[in-house]
């Protein structure tokens, strides 16, 4: 029986006013089967059908549908398969087989997700209401070398913008950085942001929504204006946008695999690349219009205004070593030897460590994600060598010391005259005052002088400096004259004028006298 012959039934019944027997013989059917496809509208077939037996399954119901329920309130990693559950059960002494349990397993699991409670409700967000954040997993080359990166995604939830920031680490500055590129290309914040529960922003979960956030990602959400907001563990939905968009990312741009000389290039085309999609790419409601249309004509004018950048920075105390240095994450930074052995404060960024003390930077360094490297900064030591200017020779911040070509040559000739290396020094304590160009001008002066010595090079930045004027006294009145002098220049031309004339006088005379003595003087006489 199927839909087509119920059809005939209908119209021979209804139509052609055949009756139930002829209508039987006609389809070699019973007369109680016509008559059931008759009463009321029914159109379908209708069988009826018997609930199966599960006889091996039996009192073993029960103990199943307690493990799976038990499955039911762990993670999904941590859920056992069918296989499994047919093994637990076998051990406590079950004598079925494993695709009776698997049947009864996937019945039970696609009975509960089909229930009420699975069902997702679409949301909704008004422009710049809120954005959510997520990390992802990504592979790429790097200097030639295959290297794993943590990727942070940000998008606004009401035009779809996104944008995907690469880290080697994931940590909390890497967070604070990814937030101001994201809204450094927005042009603004938006008054919540959806969160996972990441450690870096929440210290505990309690029921319900109520979380412990970090003090410093608080401080952070402050400084923008933003209200947090924590998913409910294990509920990925409720943050479905980026949940899609790392899918999205990873295939669009990740594949195939990308190949950068470092992070900066990476991250410089992430961004074009999350703009170029975003460009392109329908959005998802309004289809006649791309994301970044959508962004820029409703999204754009209200966002919360962006304020200066967060200092998004870990900050702790540490000891400066004996050789002026200070360790962060297996690596070794200097910084300025007066420092040495003291507590200063230590800022981690994204991307450069700082070192703080007395109100000011003491020491600055690309920040590098090796392992057991030491980075010096040959400047942090110039003030040591004033007690050992022997260290200028085989001292380890000093080998491969990059200088401006004057002072390597004057460092080249000095050091190989005796006390050379006290004299360069002083040469380097001066850049400090005057600054390392007007240094290097004053070696470039000497070398073409050809005076190799600290105190040409000294004098020669002493006569850049501009001299004082002197200062203008007035003189008490008891000494001032009664007729102060004309400043006429023009009688020294009459004072020249009157000396010509005298010599020309005098000039027979000296003549004279002058032949008058070499006669006396006989031939020879010296």
């Amino acid at each position: 029986m199927c839909v087509e012959t119920i059809g005939k039934i209908r119209r021979w019944h209804r139509v052609d006013k055949l009756s139930i027997s002829k209508i039987a013989r006609r389809l070699s059917a019973s007369r109680n089967t016509i008559a059931k496809y008759l009463e009321g509208e029914v159109t379908q077939p209708r069988y009826k059908t018997r609930a199966k037996r599960a006889p091996v399954m039996g009192a073993w119901v029960v103990k199943l549908e307690a493990m799976l329920a038990e499955d039911a309130e762990r993670p999904r990693k941590e859920q056992r398969t069918a296989q499994r559950l047919h093994d637990g059960l076998v051990q406590a002494g079950f004598s079925g087989s494993y695709p009776t349990v698997q049947r009864f397993v996937k019945a039970w699991r696609e009975e509960r997700r089909h229930s009420v409670g699975s069902v997702f409700i679409p949301q909704s967000f008004a422009p710049g209401e809120a954005y959510q954040f997520d990390w992802s997993y990504e592979m790429v080359d790097l200097g030639g070398r295959p290297t794993s990166v943590k990727v942070a995604h940000l998008r606004l939830c009401h035009s779809r913008v996104f944008l995907a920031v690469a880290y080697l680490r994931e940590a909390q500055e890497m967070v604070f950085d990814a937030h101001w590129r994201a809204f450094s290309l927005w042009g603004g914040s938006c008054r919540r942001g959806i969160y996972d529960n990441l450690k870096t922003a929440v210290e505990l979960i309690f029921t319900g929504k109520a979380r412990q956030y970090n003090r410093r990602f608080l401080q952070m959400a402050s400084h923008y204006l933003i209200e947090p907001v924590a998913c409910t563990p294990g509920a990925g939905w409720e943050k479905g946008q980026i949940e899609n968009q790392v899918g999205h990312v990873r295939e669009n741009i990740f594949t195939p695999r990308l190949s950068c000389q470092d992070l900066a290039e990476l991250n410089e085309l992430l961004a074009r690349r999350c703009v170029q999609l975003a460009q392109t790419i329908p959005h998802p409601e309004q289809r006649e219009r791309t994301r970044w249309e959508v962004f820029e004509a409703s999204e754009r004018a209200l966002l919360v205004p962006l304020a200066a950048k967060f200092e998004g920075c870990a900050e702790r105390e540490v000891r400066v070593s004996s050789t002026s240095l200070v360790h962060v994450d297996r690596n070794r930074y200097s910084v300025d030897c007066r420092y040495a052995g003291k507590t200063v404060s230590l800022r981690t960024y994204a991307d450069r460590i700082v070192t703080m003390a007395d109100g000011k930077s003491v020491g600055e360094h690309v920040r590098s994600f090796e392992r057991d490297r030491t980075f010096f900064d040959p400047w942090h030591y110039v003030a040591a060598l004033d007690k050992k200017p022997g260290a200028l020779r085989n001292g380890a911040p000093f080998k491969d010391w990059a200088l401006p070509p004057a002072l390597r040559e004057m460092k080249d000739r000095l050091g190989a005259k005796a006390g050379g290396d006290r004299q360069f020094v002083t040469i380097l304590a001066s850049i400090a005052e005057d600054g390392i160009e007007a240094v290097s001008v004053a070696c470039e002066l000497a070398l073409e002088a050809s005076a190799i010595s600290d105190t040409y090079v000294l004098n020669a930045l002493n006569r850049f400096k501009p001299q004082p004027s002197s200062e203008v006294i007035e003189a008490p009145q008891r000494l001032k004259l009664k007729e102060e002098p004309k400043a006429d220049v023009a009688r020294y031309d009459v004072l020249l004028k009157k000396l010509a004339m005298a010599a020309i006088a005098a000039l027979p005379i000296l003549m004279a006298a002058v032949s008058h003595r070499g006669a006396e003087v006989p031939y020879g006489t010296p």
